[in-house]
């Protein structure tokens, strides 16, 4: 069964010829930008738009979808999120770039390989991404996913080495 990602959410129609107003993740201009097909989700259904054309305004995306030339045709799709199946996603991924569900339920080792707990939830602070982490002692810590401290992800060996600067996790 195919997987999809929810990838942006049709927050309003912009003009009068069927055009969408979608809010997205930052950063992720140049995916949305190429986008071709995406998908609603109606009940437990699938539905394929097609992309028409996409542009740019301020901190969201102006879609032109196939066959939706009104605000009457885009009005049903007010407040829906847009999807894509997960093999589009994992085709634009950087060698080390991960989706976010695939980090979640990784253990977590200092680079002694002592074992601190495991990934709980990704969230965003606007600088980085962080883990939430419930730790050996049950406690919730976070740790920024950044370079200075996350030393090694291995999504096969379901883990992540992390250098535990003092304080991080204890």
């Amino acid at each position: 069964m195919e997987k999809y990602i929810s990838v942006g959410k049709i927050l309003n129609f912009h003009g009068v010829r069927g055009e969408a107003k979608v809010g997205f993740t930052r950063n992720q201009e140049e995916f949305i930008l190429g986008l071709k097909e995406v998908f609603i989700k109606e009940n437990s259904e699938y539905i394929p738009l097609q992309v028409e054309r996409v542009r740019l305004n301020k901190n969201f995306a102006i879609f032109k979808f196939k066959g939706i030339d009104s605000i009457n045709d885009l009005i049903e799709y007010k407040g829906m999120l847009l999807f894509v199946s997960e093999g589009v996603i994992r085709e634009k991924l950087e060698e080390d770039e991960f989706l976010i569900d695939e980090l979640v339920g990784l253990s977590i080792f200092d680079e002694h390989d002592k074992k601190l707990g495991f990934v709980i939830g990704v969230s965003n602070n606007g600088a980085s991404d962080l883990l939430s982490v419930k730790t050996n002692s049950k406690q919730i810590c976070l740790i920024p996913f950044v370079q200075a401290i996350i030393r090694e992800v291995s999504i096969k060996d379901k883990k992540i080495v992390i250098n535990n600067i003092e304080g991080l996790v204890e």
